[in-house]
């Protein structure tokens, strides 16, 4: 594992309202992250393309892209959620 990249996801990981992220999951591009996983270690590896964890983690229902229903509750509860920008995606943990 390179720590150099993992620490770069660490920094640019910030607790962000949801109401700003809304654009990104308007456009397909927001996915959500369980609290059973480490939100910096799930960016580092979707930074490296490793699809095949990817994948473990999406049959396991651990990710997958943030649904209208998770969505709608933040918005009504103005929620802050962990966030973190891998292009395309935008990584969200509550």
């Amino acid at each position: 594992m390179n720590e150099f990249e993992k620490e770069k996801v660490n920094l640019e990981t910030a607790k962000i309202p949801w109401s700003e992220l809304q654009r990104f999951f308007a456009k397909g591009e927001a996915v959500w992250i369980s609290s059973e996983l480490d939100l910096v270690e799930v960016g580092y590896q979707f930074s490296i393309d490793n699809k095949i964890e990817i994948q473990k983690w999406l049959e396991n229902k651990r990710l997958g892209l943030v649904t209208d229903e998770q969505a709608l509750r933040w918005f009504e509860t103005d929620a802050e959620v962990w966030a973190v920008v891998v292009k395309p995606w935008i990584l969200v943990q509550e």
